[in-house]
């Protein structure tokens, strides 16, 4: 069968892709052995984020007093979490589905894609072609070779959200952005919970100071972190496990209820037929690609996790929008140098875009940096939610935005009006003389902005 485009993966690039070519009046056909809307829709964002909002609801029942609400005991029914979660998945998959139906372009076979050579894809039992092909895989839990692991019923971040019981004590193994975002929402539901994590600070790529506010943030709630820490083994006996850790003072030996496996993901591209293709991964298994998302095959695109860019699904919505751009709107679109907002959705959130500071330096550049703790913002003071910080990263020469991190309520939301300003390329001083609606967060700014100054 021949088509104008072929899709393999219906993720947040593939789904939007398939459906603007359709609408265009070519064939399309969509491959995609999974439920539609992949990992964001059924294993990501949105069952995760809808998991936050019931943590943060608990949270605050739990410590109503805080605020002047008395509240009786409070206890989490996870079955009725993990319910109205899937009934949000539901509803999300199934707008995908119907978008499939109504468009009588697109054809959508529910088997795995395989390359049987540069422009021809196995689908099942169906030979398709095509002389554009998309590929849109996505990713899955990246699994590290742990001694004892195989024989240990552990979860990852799709099966944690299938528990019908809260874990009396949860252990994880990486303290990422998975691993933090379970270990609040679980230590809220009402688990102890234990992080190991192989680095001395958490979040990696972000500066010293903003991991460490965090990490004392989620301590406070009682979260435990053992940080420079490596587990060596771990077993299974009678619905106990047992993780064994090296730390920097000596061996230590954990027993919890369940364990996370939280430590990175790996791309789905083993069983493609690449080579097929002729087309080429890194060391990886990621697939490469230019800054227009070829992948080097005339014809042959990679779009969302699969190609080793940034893996936020508001990123595999912006390669659909560089493909489509490039290929239908015959513009001139890149992922060079594009302006990547991004949240840790704990609470508070990080929102984060930009060069951190580490990375400014690193870059020789000259800086001045802008810094506030939340207990100066009045808004933070009078929802009593002051933990966290702001922070702005700005180049001396020409005082435009390089970067900013918002530890805060709603970071995420905030730290965006500071990714607008770097995308219409305006210096940090044009916000100086805003008007901020009192009282908000985003009046915080009026402090931030007053707080840069150059940096040696």
């Amino acid at each position: 069968m021949k088509y104008d485009a072929i899709v393999i993966g219906s993720g947040q690039g593939g789904n939007p892709l398939a459906y603007a070519l359709a609408d265009l009046g070519q064939t399309v056909a969509l491959v995609e052995e999974g439920p539609l809307g992949g990992t964001c829709v059924n294993t990501g964002c949105t069952p995760t984020k809808t998991m936050v909002a019931s943590a943060q609801v608990a949270y605050y029942a739990r410590n109503g007093a805080r605020w002047g609400v008395r509240t009786g005991d409070v206890s989490v029914d996870l079955a009725t979490v993990v319910a109205r979660k899937n009934k949000m998945v539901e509803s999300f998959r199934g707008g995908h589905e119907k978008r499939v139906r109504d468009r009588k372009m697109l054809r959508l076979y529910r088997a795995h894609g395989r390359f049987a050579g540069p422009h021809t894809v196995r689908a099942g039992d169906d030979i398709l072609e095509s002389d554009r092909i998309f590929i849109d895989t996505g990713t899955r839990p990246g699994i590290p070779p742990l001694d004892g692991l195989d024989g240990v019923p552990y979860l990852t971040n799709a099966s944690i959200m299938e528990l019908s019981a809260v874990p009396e004590h949860l252990l994880i193994v990486g303290g990422g952005y998975v691993g933090l975002e379970f270990g609040q929402m679980f230590r809220r539901f009402g688990s102890a919970v234990t992080v190991v994590h192989r680095l001395p600070l958490l979040l990696a790529r972000e500066d010293d100071e903003v991991a460490d506010e965090l990490r004392k943030i989620l301590e406070a709630e009682g979260i435990r972190f053992l940080l420079n820490s490596r587990p060596s083994s771990v077993r299974h006996n009678k619905g106990t496990i047992t993780l064994n850790v090296e730390t920097p003072s000596g061996p230590e030996t954990l027993t919890g209820s369940h364990l996370l496996v939280a430590t990175g993901r790996r791309p789905n591209t083993e069983d493609l037929g690449l080579e097929q293709a002729g087309i080429e991964t890194d060391d990886h298994g990621y697939i490469k690609v230019n800054d227009r998302l070829e992948t080097g095959v005339p014809g042959l695109w990679a779009m969302g996790d699969v190609n080793g860019g940034p893996a936020f699904t508001h990123i595999s919505y912006n390669d659909y929008q560089i493909i489509y751009g490039n290929l239908i709107e015959k513009k001139s679109l890149s992922t060079a140098n594009r302006i990547v907002p991004y949240s840790v959705f704990t609470d508070p959130q990080l929102g984060r875009v930009g060069m951190t500071e580490k990375q400014a330096r690193e870059a020789g550049r000259k800086l001045k940096v802008g810094k506030i703790p939340m207990t100066q913002v009045s808004r933070a003071l009078e929802r009593d939610e002051t933990a966290g910080l702001m922070k702005l990263i700005v180049d001396a020469q020409t005082d435009k935005v390089l970067g900013a991190a918002i530890l805060s309520s709603e970071g995420g939301e905030l730290v965006q009006i500071l990714s607008m300003l770097m995308l219409a390329g305006q210096p940090y001083t044009l916000l100086k003389g805003a008007i901020y609606i009192h009282p908000t967060m985003a009046e915080g700014f009026f402090g931030l902005m007053d707080s840069v100054k150059p940096v040696e």
